[in-house]
């Protein structure tokens, strides 16, 4: 006999086996109210659910997308193994998920990437709902993203805004073009490095601004461990599977952890021995320089360290990966819709000229009155969202949610292309139009979503703590670039091919301009 006969015979027993349970439990129950039922899904197979079609149907998110709008549902339930995925993409169904109910989704995945990136679950983000989130949570929310720290540390943001306009007028005048892929995603970078370390360079820096190749290297891993978190490991549903690497998702996440030790511990260990050498005089002295001093002066109750050396640098890593993928990602985005569509280009530039004048850089104080700019960010991550989900949920209990039931245990995921992209809720949603969001002049435009009609800083008690961060770094970002700096095409190039790349939601292709200068030449800091 051979073993596709013995597997189909076993299969077949199953069925069978399951059809008999189905009737014996129908008839036990008959004049029962009838249970809920979960929400609409492909019909799963025996043992492995909807794996295999999760496995040959890549991008995944794509493809659970494209078979809830064939089905007409916006919220769907895809079994993976024993676990129940739960997809949405109507904001009001969302909003139970995340507001009405919110403390019975307030955990999250245990997954090989996870694991690997935090630690071993001793961060803020990633940690299921264990005490040790709580900590961390506390932490960073009233140590590092508060708005006393927001301001201590402006002179450091002020410091990339500038390194920023260096490095694009030194590429402006040696090359005459920009990649600006690159430039969004190295400023981004460079920012929460010198937040984090007080400094933009690993090592030895560079001239002209630049990244070198500790930083390419360290911005590389950044991203891929942000495409690789919570991506659908088969592992993660089938534990037995776990160090067979059948995806290959184990050799990235663990290069991407291996750069952060290689680049982040010495730093990290250097520093602690600094604080923690009671032996210095200096460590009583000192004031904290930045997050990272912040980190490792924390002391709890008896005064003894707060956090653990393996603690900071977990975390150190974790808010490293959350700072640098949304903002960048969001600018290349708008920068490459608004060339196409040159009158959003000169609206934008028309607000700054209006705002700040020709006689001084964009600063923080005036991100208030920029509102076609943030319009324009807020399209951007409404069309153009960086994951296809949300950070997953889990549901800490059964609950009822939209008149369906799910299940302890199930991973809820938000879509992020589907809540931005529902012709539901948006009026032509494939289009790009910044003014959609600007609903009156006498109403400040803000990145937050708060009714999740897409998806910026999410909301809850899992929702980002650093939309004061994010807004500032984007907002920096984009109007520097559009005041600094007169745009157009390469030569030969008609068009902006907006295609999405195989693999994420990033452009295809990078976005390279022409970048000519527009402003006195005192302005750029050479």
């Amino acid at each position: 006999m051979s073993f596709a006969t013995l597997a189909y015979g076993l299969l077949l027993m199953a069925l069978v086996f399951h059809n008999i349970i189905k009737s014996f439990w129908c008839k036990s129950v008959k004049g029962i109210s009838k249970p809920l039922q979960l929400p609409p899904g492909p019909a799963p197979w025996p043992v492995v659910g909807c794996a295999l079609s999760v496995l040959r149907n890549k991008p995944s998110g794509q493809w659970i997308l494209r078979w809830m709008e064939e089905m007409d549902t916006n919220i769907a339930c895809f079994r993976i193994g024993n676990t129940h995925v739960i997809s949405v993409t109507d904001p009001k169904i969302a909003r139970e998920f995340l507001i009405k109910q919110d403390a019975t989704f307030a955990s999250r995945p245990v997954s090989m990437s996870s694991r690997a990136l935090s630690g071993g679950y001793l961060t803020a983000i990633f940690s299921p709902h264990r005490e040790q989130w709580q900590k961390m949570r506390r932490v960073v929310k009233l140590e590092i993203i508060c708005p006393v720290r927001y301001k201590w540390l402006h002179d450091k943001r002020a410091e990339e805004a500038a390194n920023l306009m260096k490095y694009v007028f030194n590429q402006c005048q040696s090359l005459g073009q920009v990649n600006l892929r690159q430039t969004a995603r190295h400023y981004c970078g460079n920012v929460i490095r010198r937040l984090m370390f007080s400094k933009r360079y690993f090592g030895k820096g560079r001239e002209d601004g630049g990244p070198t190749m500790d930083e390419e290297q360290h911005v590389d891993a950044l991203f891929k461990a942000v495409n690789y978190l919570y991506a659908f490991c088969v592992s993660d549903y089938f534990p037995f599977l776990v160090g067979l690497d059948l995806d290959g998702h184990e050799k990235v996440v663990k290069d991407c952890t291996r750069t952060f030790r290689r680049l982040h511990e010495p730093i990290v260990n250097e520093r602690i021995k600094q604080w923690r050498d009671h032996s210095s005089s200096q460590s009583n002295e000192k004031e904290p320089q930045d997050l990272l001093d912040v980190l490792i002066m924390l002391k709890d109750s008896q005064g003894k360290p707060l956090l653990t050396p393996h603690e900071v640098k977990a975390q150190v890593t974790e808010i490293m990966m959350a700072a640098v993928d949304n903002p960048s990602s969001a600018v290349e985005w708008a920068m490459a819709e608004m060339i196409n569509q040159p009158e959003l280009l000169k609206k934008a530039r028309e607000e700054i000229d209006r705002v700040v004048g020709k006689e001084r850089l964009v600063q923080e104080s005036d991100i208030p009155q920029l509102n076609y700019i943030k319009a324009c960010a807020r399209e951007a991550f409404r069309l153009h969202p960086i994951v296809p989900f949300n950070v997953p949920h889990v549901a800490l209990s059964d609950a009822v949610v939209a008149g369906y039931h799910i299940p302890k245990g199930s991973h809820i995921l938000l879509s992020r292309l589907g809540l931005g992209r529902n012709p539901r809720v948006w009026d032509e949603p494939l289009e790009f139009k910044p003014e959609r969001h600007i609903t009156s002049d006498d109403v400040e435009v803000v990145l937050a979503e708060p009714d999740l009609r897409f998806i910026t800083f999410s909301t809850g008690r899992r929702g980002c703590v650093a939309m004061q961060l994010g807004t500032t770094v984007i907002v920096m970002l984009l109007a520097r670039l559009i005041q600094g700096f007169n745009w157009s095409m390469p030569p030969n190039v008609s068009s902006i091919d907006l295609k999405e790349s195989r693999d994420d939601l990033s452009l295809a292709e990078p976005l390279v301009l022409q970048a000519e200068l527009c402003l006195p030449n005192h302005l750029y800091p050479i």
